[in-house]
């Protein structure tokens, strides 16, 4: 067989899974609404099955030297005094900037890329899906899979509107580009008013830092894409804010082209397959910024796909059935982000103070400790697909 596969969106999971199908065998086409890669981003980790994931992929030693360095998180006050801080490296994880980890991903991922175009519907038959585009003339694919974030377009074409998947968790979330002379080299520092954070993120290998910011709020009508709206919105949730360094955060992020605003949300689905069309990273199941894991889950998802289409000869009903009943259950643990929010953004001055206290304790290291050890524990090898005869 040599099934054509359209996959939209070309970040990480949509090019981990164009590097798989095609060592595979199968013709993947990519096409993505940016006319261009995103050089930013946000801090992301590479861990546990992820890093034999890129291993394989040839990449493992450049995640390595183009590691964030980032020690730890920590909390100050007003003054900008240290009150608690939690080391976070772990000798078993890689934290890379997203922007590096894509470019390192199309280096290794040669694949028909449809740039600054997107999906405009689907039409699925037994013998395959009829793509329209918003550009380019309609093509005829055997399957498509939608990597195309939270907000994902094949996602609603496929499934239904977004609102039926995406479960909002309470806050908001923004984060830019700004000075790293505003930040400790090495760390994360993050000052917190109830119910708001304002932090920066300083790597040790990269001469910008990051901004961010994450407030408390009920659910805002907003879209997405409008980016003066979200820093109208911004302005006015921190505008009024002269404590620590916010209003020079601020200034900073506002000014930034790239700068990202979303809610912070996890979709869920009972299935991440309709037919011929299947969704992968966060169209599929995104765990939110707040549990650390969209790097991870995106990276060994689409391994898992792409390698259960092959092992079932291209036969998708089997090859879908499977790929859902192998990564599910690391969704579904990787879901489970309660705790990092109350640590992040504490909801009153009393759960502030608390978590300060508890950050200042051994514990939360030697917790974090266990709990990997349980995963280890607890893991399955990753498999070696197999393209069937």
């Amino acid at each position: 067989m040599n099934e054509r596969i359209l996959i939209s969106g070309a970040s990480i999971a949509g090019l981990t899974l164009a590097h798989w199908l095609a060592r595979h065998g199968f013709r993947p086409t990519a096409v993505e609404r940016a006319p261009a890669p995103r050089a930013g981003g946000n801090g992301v980790d590479v861990r546990d099955d992820a890093v034999e994931v890129v291993e394989r992929m040839g990449l493992m030693s450049r995640v390595r030297e183009l590691a964030a360095d980032v020690q730890g998180m920590k909390f100050v006050d007003a003054a900008d005094r240290a009150v608690a801080r939690i080391d976070t490296r772990d000798p078993a994880s890689v934290e890379i900037m997203r922007g590096d980890l894509v470019a390192l991903l199309r280096e290794v991922t040669d694949v028909e890329t449809m740039s600054g175009d997107s999906i405009a519907g689907l039409e699925q038959d037994d013998d395959g899906v009829t793509v329209t585009f918003e550009r380019a003339p309609a093509r005829r694919f055997d399957l498509v899979v939608g990597a195309d974030g939270m907000h994902s377009n094949v996602r609603r074409l496929a499934f239904g509107p977004e609102e039926r998947f995406v479960e909002f968790k309470d806050h908001y979330f923004a984060f830019a580009a700004t000075d790293a002379a505003l930040g400790e080299d090495r760390w994360v520092t993050m000052f917190n008013t109830p119910g708001r954070m304002t932090g920066i993120y300083r790597s040790g290998n990269h001469p910008q830092a990051k901004a961010y910011f994450m407030f408390r709020s009920a659910p805002l009508d907003l879209d997405h894409r409008d980016v003066a709206g979200h820093k109208r919105l911004i302005s006015e949730v921190f505008g009024g804010d002269s404590s620590w360094r916010t209003r020079e955060l601020l200034d900073a992020a506002l000014a930034d082209p790239d700068f990202y605003f979303d809610a912070l949300g996890q979709v869920r689905m009972d299935s991440w397959s309709d037919g011929r069309v299947a969704l992968v990273g966060d169209a599929a199941w995104c765990a939110s910024p707040a549990s650390g894991a969209g790097a991870e889950l995106a990276l060994v998802g689409a391994y898992r796909l792409a390698g259960e289409l092959a092992a079932a000869g291209g036969d998708h009903r089997v090859a879908f059935a499977r790929y859902d009943a192998a990564h599910r259950p690391l969704v579904d643990r990787k879901q489970q982000i309660g705790p990092n929010v109350r640590l992040m953004v504490p909801k009153t001055e009393g759960g502030r103070c608390v978590r300060d206290v508890v950050a200042r304790l051994p514990l939360m290291k030697a917790v974090g400790a266990v709990e990997r050890r349980m995963q280890a524990r607890n893991a399955r090898p990753l498999p070696e697909y197999a393209r069937a005869r």
